[in-house]
């Protein structure tokens, strides 16, 4: 086994495989920018090394600089986690030519499988179903029209190189065709430096499984079983659960069966996913293989007990699989969300800036794999993740309600996250009976928001929440006042109900409430329903709070803005404006609140780089036309116009930085 091993990058991944190492002993390296200079995973490791500026082309894909740390610092091998370096066959190579080990399959097998036209070869050599489609590089616009009209729409552009969803585009009619070819090609190119396309008949509304598959250098392949990752945009996943409802004993033995033929076919060892799409009637394609550890890794260690990292060093050591396929067993289910920095109200557009304030998560079933704490920083530099929640429970219910209190009581603040986003998944009804698909989220969400009401028993908990927190820190304010007070807060008068009339969105609940401070029981009615809560003592100025509401825990986030307080529960996120009585008669006189936007003006929706202009002054632009291009966090950006009217000024800057609100162009009208 390996004495001590260089991280060749950062975040949460790092800090996972640190993990490992610690507790097998094996000395640890970490690589950081100049903005992760005081990150988590720094502080982690055994050692770290500084790789050079923010950029990561300068930093993380420096693969010279890496592999100089490591030997510099006496390591025997290098782990790439995911994303950067992870599936480069370049780096592999000068990996091994510099005389260490590569924590991966070798140089040539990732070259093969990285290559999605080559790697779909394979499958095919292997016995393994493949999609309909052109298995080579598209030439020109004229070829791909004869192509589609061959395979029939809509059909499916892919990139050659890389995955990860980027560069990949849907095309349903021939008129899309020519536009999302040149921006398929743009950002495969940008993301991957390779812009070869092929084509592949699309699949509406498939269901994404995945099989996670370990291979030695002994010819040994044993599969770990799937993992349902459906609940995807843009290609990305944001929930991952394993097992899957859609797969059966039957069909987990076969698809793993194909997954380790397609892994002998390639000479691979090491850990590795083999991606199929399955259609309606459970029919499975081969898509892809990942030649690296998966972000959703999590999942399968949960319901298997192996620890995937451990398995990989081992196996990069020279070492045999120690587990027969025979005893690879599933017990339970288990669900992952990622949480992201990104703005599901805004389109999921990136956020960043400093995490003012951090809650870790404990509690049994549940584990945390996160990069960040309080006084991190979150830029523009890297992609948005900022850490994966994970449940276990012995049912998919038991896991997917483990998992719903876990995100209720996971508080980050400074950055906007899709924390409520993923939580509003869990607990859709489509969800919850498994009606799962690669569309769910396009079918069920539209700007960021369900397409159905919140059941109203959630938003009843949300406001028993809100008024408790709101009548007991005025009662507590009111008692601070009081001279020569003996105990603040602790009145023996007889308990009497208080009145509130609470409004969250459009919803108006008539609320009672009766309790003292002194005591953690309290009755609350609600539009005449009773619930008995039994709430903590003196704890109303935290941020969480558990209450138990009709002999049920349940937990809150909240923000105390005075007679305004922000609920999150449950994936429902809302302000609720808290009155009494005669407060709520006077509020129809007052006044109105006049919105208005200027819309003779472009603001940047988010900080990056301006990568693209796309108008010049007195071009006449239409409302909803995208005008400039900005790429934040791995990511395009299309700003669109705000108004139809022409373009007055462009203040904005190819290769120039801008920060959010930030004027781009300004119109007249």
């Amino acid at each position: 086994m390996f004495e001590k091993i260089l991280i060749s990058n950062r975040g949460e991944i790092a800090i996972r495989i640190i993990r490992t190492c610690r507790r097998l002993n094996i000395k640890t390296v970490a690589v950081f920018s100049d903005i992760d200079a005081r990150s988590l995973h720094v502080r982690e490791a055994d050692e770290a090394v500084y790789i050079g500026p923010s950029p990561s082309p300068s930093s993380y894909l420096a693969y010279d600089k890496i592999i100089e740390a490591a030997a510099a610092r006496g390591c025997q091998a290098i782990h790439p986690g995911y994303g950067f370096l992870s599936e480069n066959s370049k780096f592999a190579a000068a990996v091994v030519r510099a005389g260490l080990t590569f924590i991966g399959p070798s140089s040539e097998v990732i070259a093969a499988l990285g290559d999605k036209i080559s790697a779909k070869k394979i499958a095919m050599k292997a016995g393994v179903p493949v999609v309909l489609g052109h298995n080579l590089p598209i030439v020109d616009i004229e070829e791909i029209r004869a192509l589609a009209a061959e395979i029939g729409y809509p059909v499916l552009l892919k990139p050659a190189a890389g995955g990860g969803g980027r560069g990949m585009r849907m095309v349903a009619t021939p008129d899309e065709l020519e536009s999302a070819l040149q921006s398929a090609q743009d950002e495969t190119r940008k993301a991957f430096g390779d812009d070869r396309i092929f084509l592949e008949r699309f699949i509406g509304n498939p269901r994404h499984i995945e099989i996670q598959i370990i291979a030695d250098r002994h010819g040994k392949v044993v599969s770990l079983g799937e993992r349902e990752c459906s609940i995807q945009r843009r290609y990305q996943k944001v929930i991952e659960e394993a097992p899957s409802l859609a797969v059966d004993a039957e069909l987990r033995s076969r698809m793993g069966e194909m997954a380790c033929a397609l892994a002998r076919a390639a000479g691979y060892s090491n850990a590795g996913t083999v991606e199929f799409i399955m259609d309606s009637h459970r029919n499975f394609f081969f898509m892809e293989m990942n030649t690296r550890l998966q972000v959703e890794h999590p999942v399968t260690e949960m319901v298997t007990s192996l620890d995937l990292v451990e398995l990989q060093l081992r196996v990069a050591a020279g070492e045999p699989l120690p587990i027969p396929q025979e005893d690879v067993s599933i017990k339970g289910w288990s669900i992952e969300a990622r949480i992201c920095a990104e703005d599901s109200a805004r389109n999921f557009l990136p956020s960043t800036g400093l995490i003012t304030r951090y809650s870790n998560l404990r509690g049994r079933n549940i584990r945390l794999d996160s990069g960040v704490e309080a006084g991190s920083f979150v830029s523009v530099y890297y992609d948005s993740l900022l850490s994966k929640v994970i449940s276990w429970g012995e049912t998919r219910e038991e896991a997917r309600t483990t998992l719903i209190n876990a995100l209720n009581r996971y508080h980050v603040e400074g950055v906007t996250t899709n924390l409520n986003f993923a939580n509003s998944i869990l607990n859709h009804p489509a969800f919850i009976k498994g009606d799962l698909s690669t569309g769910f989220i396009d079918e069920h969400y539209e700007n960021g928001e369900a397409k159905i009401d919140p059941p109203i028993e959630q938003l009843e908990a949300m406001v028993i929440a809100t008024t408790v927190v709101y009548h007991n820190r005025m009662n507590l304010v009111r008692e601070s006042l009081k001279p020569m007070a003996a105990k603040v807060g602790l009145s023996h008068m007889p308990a009497r109900q208080h009145r509130y009339v609470v409004k969250g969105n459009e919803n108006i609940f008539e609320v009672g409430l009766q309790g003292q401070l002194s005591s953690r029981h309290w009755s609350v009615t609600i539009n005449g329903k009773e619930h008995a809560v039994i709430a903590p003592v003196f704890e109303f100025y935290r941020r969480r709070m558990k209450l138990s509401i009709d002999g049920v825990n349940q937990y809150f986030r909240l923000q105390y803005r005075q007679n305004f307080i922000w609920t999150a529960y449950c994936g429902i996120s809302r302000i609720f404006e808290i009155y009494t009585p005669t407060e709520w008669g006077l509020a129809q006189y007052m006044p109105k609140e006049i919105k208005g936007a200027n819309e003779n003006v472009l603001l940047s929706p988010l900080p990056g780089m301006v990568v693209s202009i796309l108008v010049k002054k007195g071009d006449r632009v239409y409302r909803g036309q995208d005008l400039v291009i900005i790429e934040s966090m791995k990511m395009e950006c299309g700003v669109s116009s705000p108004c139809d009217g022409v373009v007055d000024n462009v203040t904005a800057t190819i290769g120039k930085a801008v920060e959010t609100d930030e004027v781009l162009i300004t119109f007249t009208t």
